[in-house]
């Protein structure tokens, strides 16, 4: 499910009350008009309501963030206005139309309308005067800069003008005087500059060819129309031509030239046979953008029509046609078998070759376009080739622009409408067919005709007031900037003391009525111009209101709101608000007063239901209005619709539950895809769900439940997957390895604007793997050359942007591209951009003032950047006087980040104040910070210093505070200092080092721990300041009661034998008292048996114990303990080493084993062992007496090796040691013994063999020996009877 960000896209309020027509918006208060609800039709979508456009003057950075969002919901917006069938009010702007569905009610009367374009203009920045008032003119309406006529017609030049009085009209042609008097074709409409030229008694309409401009004046100034290029519409005739048949191949390509005639405008070319029949076209046969008829390949169908290229021209209706081109297509097949058309193989059908693309227009494989902004790009490639090519198109290094792209001519030709500088980059068409590809790069460039950033406004001022004209655009190249005065040069004009020109400026100063004029600004470069005019007027106007009076608004719950009140007066008057008649003004917290008057509302609540009265004020009078402002609950989904995945045949239920006002109509509609939802004998529509039963696949799409009332309306939407049996195919692009993107490129610098500049770039390749986002960074040569920081970050689908700057920073710029991998390289760098200056906007932070010494403060701040500098020559007014009295400012100018003020009396506070300064001017009004002068020692210690022993290691302390005059500084603490003299024990040698302890704040008590018992302490206290100390108080002596001592050293567990423990320990390191002995706590434990406890006392000079074991099997464990009269002390535990079958000893318990030797298990099983060997050399030695056989290897064709050296004579020798395998065997996990495979072995005894022995017994031929199967299992080798094999068979 997903939520759109379209809560209140219906404008979360709607309604606004007006008086009954003929109701007066005049300044002069009248009986109140009973309040009537109309609907003026358009609805700010925060729930202001006021005309369109009304937030322009005071909030322009909220509309553009309003537009933004309303553009993600234009087409949703768009279906609720053909569902609701909306009638957009007239007079009323399509830009703020567009933004809100509203329901449809009657337009609102003419004077509504009247006065709200009063407001309108007086919001939006363009000033207007009442006409009742005398007023310089204003040019209203004028014709197009470049004004073709048709030559059959009258020429018609509109320039129509107001002003009061009302202005008379002249004309200047190529910039003469036009004397329309002496020429009696020419005519001048009634109250009205508009030119009429009548040709109907005869007359060559181009004799009138050239630039017009039209001049409005009266008394006040004069205003200027823009420059008016006249120009006759013309349809020269083709040149008569004799053209020759065209002979081509089959296969081959061709281009039928057009080349028109030059019209004004240009014609439109399109071709037909010279029987009128069109020229059908498709990818292999089109018409190129020039005009000209392009074969990618000639096929034999070709022949049968010839083709005639027609000009069509607009102003006169004609036509004219040019003489057809005859084809004459050679071939291999002469036979036009139509059949052949829909051939799967047409070309080899008809014994044509294949062949790769090659491009006919145009030419090579790279070029470049220039395109001005906000026109139309069209960029076109035309291929030949067999099979015809395909065309595709693509932008290196990102999208093309959906919105704005259209593909054309079978995809020959692309158009970008309304070009932008982030449409700059370069282009690519590929070109292909099964024979292979072709492509061709372009590269475009944007430029720009000059284009507004902030153009000139009317001034009106009181007399003495002062005011500024502002003149600047933008475009590419840097357009210039030409000021005049009543349409005459501002140079050449009367020098006027009042007025200074300072470029794009022009400051008025202590203006007089003598200071009326009319002011045009023009600038131009070589793509275009501009020109506007603004008038100076100087009025006393007491003020009067321009809106309705007593305006009903009705708004919703939570939100932002703003309450209109259109005003005029000169001077300009003062605006305030009031509520429900309360004297209180209303602005700060939840209000907010705009300079044009307007009241924000930050967030609407129950409470700001009532009646708000709007008073202007100036030294003339006072004007007022009155606003009530109705609060309802807004329209709220609280159960939407979630997205679901259904099978075929199934039934769907999508829910949508709604919260809403009970004083509003709710309807509930549902969309589809953004469209309409028709409800079909399938779907079954309640109040808060949708079924869909027999769900198919065309029922898949996106679901929107709409809730609106004639307020507000809230969105959900949820998508619908139906489940299809083909699986979706896997994307190709998949398996393709993926790369950091390579780095943005062709950095370019637009719309240089003082606080804004336009940074436009030529993405990288994404190596298959999408950018995702881009990171703008920037250097400045000022604070820190050479260090990059980040600017701004801006999502992966955008190449053009914005960049928001500070004044006086000398910037550069660089991009980095991101995707999944990772990061691109940096871009190589921008040229620079430096920002003119400005006065600081902020001060520096972090201002303290604290003494370094007793007799100065140090006033220290953070150090502003270099985006906050805003101009040369950054310095500090550093302000400081002691508070709390009227003592002048002392100030100095610090051009570092400190300064140190002197000869000031000991801790004293001043009030300091920081304030940043360039060459443009001071920083804003800084706050006052509170510091301090240095501080000295204090003077005073603390009296009555008492103490109370509270146990043997703490007491408790109590004392007098100080006088805070003696403190001298800040106080931070009372310290004690204490030391132990000495013990209470003889000859116990002690620390006597100091020891403190801190008391933070002003206390008058506290505790002194960790004291050690049965001592002699003395204490001293201080009181401590930022300095230091002070002088210490009288010393007090004290002393600690006997404690309990702490535990034995050195406790050690000792078993020399079975029967006894040893036990040793030292004497406690502090006994904190008199000694009286030892308590020794054991108990014997097996396992989890534990046996009886007993206890054993020592005198205090016993530190050996021997404990007699009573059990040899069982472990104990031992707890020692010293004690004094208090009691016991702290105890340690030990216990008794494990046995040796449990544990191996350690090193401490193992040190008195040297007499093992004595103990009777050791001599018992040491006869154990020689009664094993003694039995073993009696079973060998039978044997042997026996006569059994010595086989030492089964000898089977393998020698004696040289690593058997005992085996050489085939000896064998016995072990003397016990449990010891012979020689060459390994013992098993079970205790028996296996021989490896290369060592000897004994012929069990008495089995007899084949073998022969010489009188010695060696060895003599080969041998074989039978064995047992389990005996020989696995190993080739005899097996040998070893001794201890012998004692287990004795067994």
């Amino acid at each position: 499910m997903r939520r759109l960000a379209a809560r209140g896209a219906a404008g979360d309020a709607g309604e606004v009350a007006a008086p009954a027509a003929g109701g007066s918006d005049s300044a002069q208060a009248r009986s109140p008009s009973p309040w009537r609800l109309i609907d003026l039709g358009a609805i700010w979508n925060t729930g202001v309501f006021l005309p369109a456009a009304a937030w322009n003057g005071a909030s322009s950075g909220v509309e553009r963030r309003r537009l933004n969002e309303a553009k993600k919901l234009s087409s949703v917006q768009k279906v609720q206005l053909k569902r609701l069938k909306v009638t957009r009010p007239r007079g009323l702007g399509n830009r703020e139309w567009g933004r809100v569905p509203r329901m449809a009610r009657q337009p609102a009367p003419p004077w509504v309308h009247a006065a709200f374009l009063l407001c309108l203009l007086s919001l939006g920045g363009a000033i207007e005067i009442p006409m009742d008032l005398t007023q310089p003119p204003t040019i209203t309406k004028q014709s197009v800069k470049d004004h073709i006529v048709d030559p059959r017609d009258n020429i018609l030049i509109e320039c129509e003008a107001k002003g009061n009085p009302a202005p008379s009209f002249h004309w200047t042609r190529n910039s003469r005087f036009f004397n329309i008097a002496k020429d009696p074709r020419v005519s001048m409409r009634r109250r009205s500059g508009t030119l009429v030229i009548d040709f109907r008694s005869g007359g060559r309409p181009e004799e009138y060819e050239g630039e017009y401009q039209c001049f409005a004046r009266n008394k006040f100034g004069t205003a200027l129309s823009n420059r008016i290029r006249l120009q006759v519409s013309k349809s020269p005739l083709w040149p008569k031509e004799n053209l020759d048949p065209v002979v081509v191949q089959e296969g081959a390509p061709l281009t039928l030239q057009c080349n028109p005639p030059p019209g004004l405008p240009s014609p439109v070319i399109f071709w037909m046979s010279s029987s009128m029949e069109p020229i059908a076209q498709d990818k292999r046969v089109s018409q190129g953008h020039n005009g000209d008829l392009y074969f990618s390949n000639v096929m034999l169908q070709d022949m049968q029509t010839d083709y005639s290229c027609n000009a069509r021209f607009h102003f006169t209706h004609t036509i004219q046609q040019k003489n057809p081109f005859t084809l004459k297509v050679l071939t291999n097949h002469p036979y036009n078998d139509s059949s052949l058309r829909n051939h799967p193989d047409m070309y080899s059908a008809r014994g044509v070759a294949e062949r790769t693309p090659s491009f006919m227009y145009p030419q090579g494989t790279a070029s470049s376009q220039m395109v001005l902004r906000g026109m139309d790009l069209l960029l076109e490639c035309i291929a030949s080739g067999v099979p015809t090519p395909d065309i595709a198109w693509y932008k290196k290094g990102g999208d093309l622009p959906s919105d704005k792209a259209k593909f054309e001519n079978f995809n020959k030709a692309l158009r970008i409408t309304n070009v932008s500088e982030e449409d700059s980059g370069e282009y690519f068409c590929l070109a292909s067919n099964k024979m292979g590809s072709i492509r061709h790069t372009i590269s475009v460039r944007v430029k720009a005709a000059p284009y507004w950033l902030d153009e000139p406004k009317n001034l009106i001022l009181a007399p003495g007031e002062d005011g500024r004209l502002v003149c600047r655009a933008n475009g590419n190249p840097k357009p210039t900037v030409q000021w005049m005065v009543n349409g005459e040069p501002l140079q050449s004009a009367p020098p006027n003391p009042n007025r200074e020109v300072a470029g794009d400026t022009i400051i008025f100063r202590d203006t007089q009525i003598s200071s009326r004029a009319v002011y045009q600004c023009n600038t131009s470069n070589e793509h275009g111009y501009l020109l506007a005019n603004a008038f100076v007027s100087v009025l006393d106007v007491p003020p009067r209101m321009l809106s309705p009076r007593n305006q009903l608004i009705r708004v919703i719950l939570y939100n932002r709101t703003r309450l209109d009140c259109p005003f005029f007066g000169s001077p300009i008057p003062t605006l305030r608000w009031f509520k429900n008649g309360q004297g209180s003004n209303l602005d700060g917290g939840n209000y907010h007063v705009y300079e044009n008057g307007s009241l924000e509302i930050k967030m609407i609540r129950k409470e700001d239901q009532g009646i708000y009265t709007c008073v202007a004020t100036n030294i003339l009078g006072k004007a007022e209005n009155q606003v009530r402002l109705e609060v309802k609950d807004p329209t709220r989904i609280y159960r939407m619709p979630e997205d679901q995945v259904a099978k075929r045949g199934t039934t769907v239920q999508l829910e949508c539950r709604v919260k809403h006002d009970p004083s509003l109509k709710l309807t509930v509609s549902w969309l589809k895809d953004d469209e309409p939802l028709y409800i079909g004998n399938r779907m079954k529509k309640e109040d808060d769900s949708l079924t869909i039963f027999g769900v198919a696949e065309r029922d898949q799409g996106s679901y929107t439940c709409v809730a609106s009332t004639e307020l507000d309306q809230d969105l959900a939407k949820a998508y619908l997957t139906v489940l299809a049996d083909q699986a979706t195919p896997t994307n190709r692009l998949a398996a393709l390895p993926k790369g950091r993107p390579d780095r943005p490129r062709d950095l370019e610098l637009t719309d240089l604007a003082e606080r804004s500049v336009r940074l436009t770039w030529i993405p990288g390749d994404d190596n298959n793997s999408p950018i995702t986002d881009y990171v703008v960074q920037f250097e400045e040569d000022q604070f820190q050359p050479g260090v990059w920081h980040d600017h701004s970050k801006y999502p992966g689908s955008v190449n053009s942007a914005v960049l928001r700057l500070s004044p006086y920073v000398n910037y550069q710029f660089r991009v980095i591209a991101i995707n999944e991998v990772g990061s691109s390289h940096p871009s190589l760098p921008s040229e620079r951009y430096r920002t003119s200056g400005a006065p600081p906007e902020s001060n520096p932070g972090d201002v303290k003032g604290e003494g370094t010494r007793k007799n100065n403060m140090e006033i220290t701040w953070t150090p502003m950047n270099a985006t906050s500098a805003f101009g040369p020559n950054l310095r500090y007014i550093v302000k400081w006087r002691r508070r709390e009295t009227r003592e002048a400012w002392n100030n100095v100018t610090v051009w570092g980040s400190r300064y140190v003020v002197g000869q000031t009396p000991v801790y004293v506070p001043y009030e300091i104040r920081v304030q940043a300064e360039n060459d443009f001017g001071k920083g804003p009004e800084p706050e006052s910070v509170i510091g301090y002068s240095g501080e000295d020692y204090p003077r005073a210690a603390p009296t009555e210093v008492k103490v109370r022993v509270v146990n043997s290691t703490a007491i408790n302390l109590q004392w007098n505070r100080v006088y805070p005059d003696t403190v001298q500084g800040q106080l931070r603490e009372y310290r004690a200092y204490y030391w132990r003299e000495s013990s209470l024990l003889k000859n116990l040698w002690v620390s006597q080092k100091r020891q403190q302890a801190s008391f933070p704040g002003d206390r008058l008590r506290g505790v002194v721990s960790r004291l050690f018992p049965y001592s002699n302490y003395k204490l001293e206290m201080v009181v401590v300041n930022g300095r230091g100390d002070g002088p210490r108080s009288e010393t007090k002596e004290f002393t600690t009661p006997e404690g309990v001592p702490s535990a034995p050293r050195r406790f050690r567990v000792r078993q020399p034998n079975l029967e006894t423990i040893n036990l040793e320990w030292d004497h406690p390191e502090h006994p904190n008292g008199i000694m009286l002995g030892y308590t020794l706590k054991y108990v014997a434990f097996n396992g989890t048996k534990v046996g009886k406890q007993i206890v054993e006392n020592f005198s205090p000079n016993q530190t050996k114990f021997v404990v007699q074991r009573t059990d040899p099997v069982s472990r104990y464990r031992f707890t020692l303990s010293a004690r004094t009269q208090v009691g016991s002390g702290e105890a340690v535990t030990e216990e008794s080493p494990a046995p040796p079958n449990e544990a191996t000893p350690t090193a401490a318990y193992t040190n008195n084993q040297a007499d093992i030797a004595t103990q009777g298990w050791f001599i018992g099983l040491m006869c154990a062992i020689a009664l094993l060997v003694l039995i073993l050399l009696i079973v060998c030695f039978i044997k042997r007496s026996r006569g059994g056989k010595y086989p030492v290897r089964e000898k089977k064709d393998v020698p004696l090796g040289p690593e058997d050296p005992k085996e050489e004579d085939g000896s064998f020798d016995y072990s003397d040691e016990d449990n010891k395998p012979l020689q060459g065997s390994q013992t098993s996990l079970d205790g028996t013994i296996k021989q490896q495979e290369s060592d000897d072995s004994l012929v069990d005894y008495g089995e007899g063999g084949e073998g022969q022995f010489n009188e010695d017994g060696s060895f003599i031929g080969q041998y074989t020996v039978k064995k047992d199967k389990d005996e020989t299992e696995g190993n080739e080798s005899s097996e040998a009877t070893s001794p201890v094999n012998a004692i287990y068979s004795l067994a």
